[in-house]
């Protein structure tokens, strides 16, 4: 099960990862930073174009540009800052921005992975709408009502935000018992394939309807004993076995 405050990854080594999960408290530090720098940017563009360009400096290279042209050179390069300041510092430092990065929180796909620049892009567009009516409204009531603090624009990219710290590792959801060999050389006759279908059953089981559950324990494990010969113990429960056929094989990397 997931918590509400950490993501949970399966990864294919049956190791799973938890991430805690970023809050609003830690997200709106973030934002708050960020914005912070954005306003430093926007005035010193306006102080650069005011200050600067008739007077000398830059006005030197680019005398052939009106002085009218001004407000519209401001008003562009503040939408590029607007529009491409998360976007391009989460682009580069693997879903992080600077107020992300003193916040020690960072973007990455629900499957773990970093983002690329297309979930980047996607989820920083969303901001207009998250920003509405004002200061974020539309984003910390859709961050409220999801178990995973999402806003629009991690929904429409696939994204989460964590705290960025070592994950850790938690046991598997199954577990053969301590006591099993994993010398059987018969196991080697389990395919890759009977080996996806018994971890896949083990990692799905408790979601199964509990006869439908019995029947596909019943069916992998006749379909295990009839490749390999193994027979269940009289004590032993199909879920135990077919544990016990898993571990075995992974501990010898013995399938074909």
């Amino acid at each position: 099960m997931q918590s509400s405050d950490q993501l949970r990854i399966d990864t294919p080594e049956q190791i799973a990862l938890e991430l805690p999960l970023a809050g609003i408290g830690s997200r709106f530090i973030a934002l708050a930073l960020d914005t912070l720098l954005q306003t430093v940017g926007y005035v010193l563009i306006f102080l650069v174009l005011v200050f600067t360009f008739p007077s000398g400096g830059l006005g030197e290279y680019l005398r052939w540009i009106p002085a009218r042209f001004l407000p519209a050179i401001f008003i562009l390069l503040s939408f590029c800052i607007y529009w491409g300041y998360f976007a391009v510092f989460e682009v580069i430092w693997k879903g992080q921005t600077p107020g992300k990065r003193a916040a020690k929180i960072r973007v990455i796909k629900e499957s773990g992975r970093p983002i690329n620049a297309y979930e980047a892009i996607g989820r920083n567009l969303l901001r207009a709408i998250d920003w509405l009516p004002a200061m974020y409204a539309v984003g910390i009531v859709c961050m409220m009502l999801n178990n995973k603090n999402r806003r629009l624009g991690d929904f429409v990219a696939g994204t989460v935000v964590v705290h960025d710290k070592p994950a850790e590792e938690i046991p598997s959801v199954w577990s053969a018992p301590a006591n099993v060999s994993a010398s059987n050389p018969i196991t080697g006759t389990v395919t890759a394939e009977e080996l996806v279908l018994i971890e896949t059953y083990l990692q799905r089981r408790y979601d199964l309807d509990l006869i439908v559950r019995d029947r596909t324990a019943y069916e992998i494990a006749t379909r295990i004993t009839a490749r390999t010969g193994i027979q269940r113990a009289p004590e032993q429960s199909l879920d135990d076995f077919l544990e016990s056929i898993a571990k075995r094989v992974r501990d010898t990397a013995g399938f074909h």
